[in-house]
């Protein structure tokens, strides 16, 4: 498996295209622009556009699935209907989806949207904005707030340390440096950096 970065300079996000090499398939996370260079990774690699993967429905996120739906017929996974009507596998929860040849696992991770959807293949995570390196998402109110703290703490920082996280917004990261230096999952009066002997 590999995996390109693209920067969406509109909205200074985060678009990956995944390839399995073994298929000659392809998997792109948040198209949130279409690029002649996202293009020309697909084309020029040969492969079968196989789906999509929305990690929520927010602009940055989205805006180019209408173009590359002019161009492919990709499977489109997300959290939110809406994102492409009747096109669109919603996902619920958590679970496994078997795309391009490759295992990709599910996690609904609701705080930043309601639709915030975590997707994990082999040891690496696609957060979309739930949590980047030394953030985590906006949220609307307080309570909502927690709910994406409490989710993070179960459903992220739960997983193996070496475990990569690739972000919505902001460089690679992750679990173990998350842990570490993420304040606002691990507040300086946490007592876990005190222990390692950070503080």
């Amino acid at each position: 498996m590999k995996i390109y970065f693209h920067l969406n300079l509109e909205g200074f996000s985060n678009c990956y295209v995944i390839v399995n090499e073994l298929t000659s398939e392809a998997i792109i996370v948040d198209p949130g622009i279409i690029t002649p260079q996202i293009i020309e990774n697909i084309e020029n690699g040969d492969y079968k556009l196989t789906g999509v993967l929305v990690t929520h429905n927010h602009g940055s996120h989205v805006h180019g699935l209408q173009t590359l739906r002019k161009i492919y017929s990709p499977k489109i996974f997300a959290a939110d209907w809406e994102v492409a009507g009747n096109e669109t596998s919603v996902l619920k929860d958590e679970g496994i989806i078997q795309i391009a040849g490759l295992t990709v696992g599910y996690t609904s991770v609701p705080g930043h949207t309601p639709d915030s959807m975590v997707y994990k293949i082999g040891s690496v995570l696609f957060t979309g904005d739930v949590i980047s390196a030394g953030k985590i998402g906006s949220s609307n109110n307080k309570f909502s707030e927690k709910a994406l703290i409490k989710n993070i703490n179960e459903k992220i920082l739960s997983q193996q340390d070496e475990t990569i996280l690739m972000p919505g917004h902001g460089p690679p990261t992750t679990v173990g440096a998350e842990k570490l230096f993420n304040i606002s999952v691990n507040p300086p009066d946490s007592g876990r950096r005190e222990k390692l002997g950070l503080d």
